[in-house]
């Protein structure tokens, strides 16, 4: 099969979809693997390197999509690569299509197979791809909070370790799945206080034994929720439903309850934000103010880290690239559900049915589209 990997074009994202280390591995079974040149330049790979592994440099995104049968890539295509989609590709990438209905249009008008990594399932349960950025957005959703409660940075002025003598800052984390748990971890780490809102027993009881006391939980509630915030320096919106919106957990009277300076990091943006002031921001222009409250909305946090990034993703998702490259995408399917649940669009179509329940499609079954 031929691959192509083309240059990111969302704003500072300088991740990319195979390393070359990954791009020796399609190579050696027997598949060609098309780069754009600079591709890999955020992460600190050349495309001399790619070409010891065994890559073909292209000069453009366009040459790229025109010379693949899939498309490995992290972001969702912006516009411009959304009109050199035809047919005959795959794209496989994360596609966020719930809060996004215009991509969703452009991908069912062009035929493409999308499968998106943030619907693949493991076969004991887990989102096996979306988890290596979930880990990595939840790290540094601490850190971007606690630049952003900076006074430079339009903050309150708080120091979330503490010092001795004067308190640590207050860390609300809702959500204690994989985001909300590496956002956890870190803020204990650096001495925060922190309370993790989730509405399972089970995942409470579980960070209650992971971090043995030194984070308190509440089961959510509106009640809950309204009862923390006035008392955060810091909020970390971790919550993910599966392919579908996210559910805004603090409406915009929660938000007037809060503190002047403090933080908000809604890493739930990328399928719509789970704070009803929340809107998308880049690495540009990371933060906004609304009733006093400072806003981080990036919604490509780990473009950041790109190189830490991408090996962490491109460790979960070649597997599945070598599958689909060697099976061909229907047999891959075929074979393995967790994948399958992956599919989004296929011949004008959307093949999933949180995502079509989002968008207000009509919903046909990845498996009819198998043969």
């Amino acid at each position: 099969m031929k691959i192509g990997v083309p240059k990111e074009t969302k704003n500072h994202e300088h991740r990319v979809g195979l390393t070359p280390g990954a791009v020796r591995e399609v190579v050696a079974h027997g598949h060609q693997v098309f780069v754009e040149t600079g591709a890999g330049l955020g992460i600190g790979a050349t495309d001399s390197d790619y070409e010891r592994a065994g890559a073909t440099i292209s000069a453009s995104g366009a040459e790229v999509f025109e010379a693949a049968e899939m498309i490995v890539k992290v972001k969702e295509p912006l516009p411009d690569e959304q009109a050199r989609l035809k047919p005959h590709h795959i794209l496989f990438t994360y596609l966020h299509l719930a809060p996004a209905p215009e991509l969703a249009e452009a991908l069912l008008a062009s035929g493409v197979t999308a499968i998106a990594y943030e619907t693949v399932t493991a076969p004991g349960g887990g989102l096996p791809l979306l988890a290596p950025m979930s880990e990595v957005a939840g790290r540094m959703s601490i850190q971007a909070g606690a630049a952003a409660l900076e006074k430079s940075h339009g903050g309150r002025g708080v120091l979330l370790g503490g010092v001795p003598g004067v308190e640590p800052g207050r860390v609300v984390v809702l959500g204690g799945g994989t985001v909300g748990n590496n956002a956890a971890h870190t803020a204990v780490g650096i001495g925060a206080d922190v309370t993790i809102v989730d509405k399972s027993l089970a995942v409470l009881r579980h960070l209650d034994e992971v971090y043995g006391g030194r984070v308190k939980t509440l089961y959510a509630t509106r009640d809950a929720i309204e009862s923390v915030l006035p008392h955060a320096d810091l909020v970390i919106g971790a919550v993910l439903i599966p392919g579908a919106t996210a559910p805004k957990l603090v409406t915009r009277p929660m938000l007037a309850t809060m503190k002047t300076g403090s933080v908000i990091v809604d890493v739930a943006i990328d399928q719509g934000g789970c704070i009803e002031t929340s809107h998308p921001t880049t690495h540009a222009d990371p933060t906004f103010v609304v009733d006093g409250v400072v806003h981080y909305c990036v919604a490509n946090m780990p473009g950041a880290v790109a190189r830490t990034a991408t090996y962490a993703l491109n460790a979960a998702t070649l597997p599945y690239v070598l599958a689909l490259a060697d099976k061909g995408w229907k047999d891959a399917l075929k074979d393995d559900a967790g994948l399958r649940a992956g599919l989004n669009v296929c011949n004008g179509h959307v093949t999933h049915p949180i995502v079509a329940d989002a968008l207000g499609k009509k919903y046909l079954p990845a498996i009819t589209q198998l043969g």
